[in-house]
């Protein structure tokens, strides 16, 4: 299988993309990827803990923060995937996947977003440090599928105040099954949702922690 065709990073001009006085452009269709919160459990929740939390807006490293499905290529540039991208840009649909991850899978009372009318007792930050697909390793040159990498670093402290309690990182690597773009956004599915559900356990774990009396 041919590698993927890139498309260099270019500014394009609305008239190219639409049909612009009677004319038809020949450009492909751009589709729009989302990624959803896996089901919860069906049985063997954790045990829930009498505490909210609000899943700030991410912030991005650089090259991250638009709604490209990014490659990095072999020669370590960022590249990304023609007429495709994430339904939003990558910070809004990292923070809706977290929101609803730790609403089915988290003992939380609440989960909000950062846009949510009610004030929380704690607060997740995160840092998308990557979100791409590595054709430069060894194990994914030439045609060869991609390895998919999520790394997500992230602070928990409590609302009042913003005192920190926990600093951890969450990353992931799923290689895609076939150089195709769809088994390319599966992995992704499966990468974020491993590093989010990572993310809930030890923040559950840092907020009842923090809660736990001091011994005498």
């Amino acid at each position: 299988m041919k590698r993927l065709r890139l498309l260099p990073v270019l500014a394009l001009g609305p008239a190219l993309a639409a049909c612009v006085g009677g004319l038809r452009s020949n450009a492909p269709p751009i589709a729009s990827y989302v990624l959803r919160a896996a089901p919860a459990p069906a049985a063997g929740a954790p045990q829930g803990i009498a505490a909210s939390l609000r899943v700030l807006q991410p912030t991005a490293a650089p090259g991250f923060g638009s709604d490209r499905i990014l490659i990095l290529s072999s020669d370590g540039h960022l590249d990304f995937y023609a007429a495709s991208r994430w339904a939003a840009s990558l910070p809004a649909v990292v923070e809706q996947l977290a929101v609803e991850t730790l609403r089915r899978a988290g003992p939380w009372r609440t989960v909000e977003g950062s846009r949510g009318a009610f004030p929380t007792d704690y607060v997740l930050d995160i840092r998308i440090r990557r979100f791409d697909a590595d054709y430069g390793s060894d194990s994914a040159g030439g045609s060869a599928a991609p390895l998919v990498h999520v790394a997500l670093d992230c602070s928990v402290g409590r609302s009042s105040g913003r005192e920190l309690i926990a600093s951890f990182s969450a990353e992931r690597t799923v290689a895609a099954e076939h150089n195709r773009l769809g088994a390319v956004v599966a992995a992704f599915q499966r990468a974020a949702d491993e590093a989010l559900a990572e993310i809930d356990a030890r923040a559950t774990a840092a907020v009842n922690s923090s809660r736990a009396p001091s011994p005498p």
